[in-house]
Order: structure tokens, then sequence, then C-alpha cells
């Protein structure tokens, strides 16, 4: 019996996920909440089953920000290290739920955890892609002063993403904070010069400059529906696209 597979029309093939820290809270404080993991690890999962590279960034947020640190007498870089140790915790958290799911991960940390963690390799990172095992890139860029926005922009450079896809709360960039704001409107489409002259806020300046130097689209949607990424991937407009 001969049997067919049927392929699947995309418009992305390597794509990097880019999750906050946040966004593992749910309807908690602080924390992971495991609902959550569940709902993005089966997102990722059919990405993979789609035959899409996929490679994944995640803040620390829910845990620890180094930004805020000073405000605990801790100064800045003490930390942006302890913030870098944060995403570490989430990687692994989100490298068990998709386990669970049958998903194959590597987790690779910037900071070197060699029991916890793979070193990261560029040329190691993109082959793990090609067999396609999801990567969770954590520990940031492993240098303070830099944000998780600053490590997705530089990883989804260095392994070739296509695009970066920035999961928020919201359906995409608006005019102004559309959850304070009513009479925001959204723009579908909007290009990085007019996203630097207009002021908003998509991703820390230093992430954002490089992907309009390389030409790296980024878009930004909501990561909290579940049909969103696959009807990212198949093309479809959804969310803002950046370019």
């Amino acid at each position: 019996m001969v049997i067919f597979k049927v392929i699947m029309s995309v418009k992305y093939k390597r794509v990097l996920l880019k999750l906050s820290g946040e966004s593992l809270m749910g309807e908690q404080q602080f924390g992971i909440e495991p609902k959550m993991l569940v709902h993005y690890a089966k997102n990722i999962k059919e990405l993979v089953d789609a035959d899409i590279e996929v490679a994944v960034v995640i803040g620390g947020g829910n845990i620890f920000r180094g930004l805020n640190a000073h405000h605990s007498g801790i100064e800045r870089v003490q930390g942006d290290y302890m913030g870098m140790l944060a995403t570490v915790i989430n990687g692994m958290a989100l490298q068990s739920a998709l386990e669970t799911e049958g998903v194959y991960t590597r987790l690779i940390s910037a900071i070197e955890i060699n029991k916890i963690a793979e070193p990261y390799i560029r040329r190691r990172a993109i082959r793990h892609l090609e067999k396609k095992r999801v990567l969770i890139f954590s520990g940031g860029t492993g240098n303070p002063f830099f944000t998780t926005d600053s490590a997705a922009a530089l990883r989804a450079n260095e392994i070739g993403a296509e695009v970066i896809l920035k999961g928020t709360r919201v359906d995409g960039i608006y005019t102004a904070d559309p959850e304070k704001d009513p009479t925001a409107t959204k723009y579908d489409t909007i290009s990085f010069e007019e996203v630097i002259s207009k002021g908003l806020k998509i991703m820390d300046m230093t992430a954002f400059t490089l992907c309009q130097e390389n030409g790296l689209p980024i878009i930004v949607f909501n990561v909290n529906d579940p049909a969103n990424l696959m009807k990212i991937i198949k093309g479809e407009a959804i969310g803002t696209l950046v370019k």
C-alpha cells in the first residue's frame, strides 16, 4: 500500500518565536502557570508537525527582571545575570512541556551550565534545526545590558531564520496602547523607519536595529490565540508585519 504525504504550502520554513517570561504567568502574579506551558507546547508542536524549523527565545520577567533589580539594592550587572538565570528556568520548563508532547528539543544556554543545557555553537544549533529539533535559547546573549529581545534578534540572524514571531497579548502594533486608549488603530504592515519615527515600542532599539540592518522581518501577534501561529506560517495576514 502506498501512503501519500500531504505537503502543506507554507510561507516560512525556519522561524524564531519570541515569548516573554510574563506570558508564562497566565492569571498569576508571578511564576509559571502549567496550562500556559501546555498551550505553547501544543502550538509549537503543530509547527514541528508541519515540518517547520523552530527556535524559541523566552524571557525571564515572570521570575526576575534585571532592569528593576536596583530597586532591591542589587547592582545592574548582577541583576542582569540573575535575569539570565531566570530565562534558563523558563527554558527548562518549556523543554519539559515540549518533550511531554513528543517534541525533540535542545536547551541552549549563553551562560555555560553543562549539566542542564548545551553551550551555544552556531553550526551545531543549525544542525539541530535541520534534524527538526526545537531550539530553546536561554541565558539571553550571555552579557549584561542586553535584553532577551536582543538575544532573539541576534540568534534569529545567526541561524538564518526567515522571520521573528513576537508573541504578545495584543493582536499587533497600534498607534497607542489599545489597553489604555480605545481609539488606537492597528497597523497591518509598517516599515522599520515608521516604527522609529513614530516612537512605537516593539523591541528595544538594539534588537530592532539589528533586524532592520539585516532585513529580518518581525511579526507581532496575539500568541494566546492557538490558531495564529499556523495561520502566520501559511502566509495569512495575522498581527502586524514590520519590514
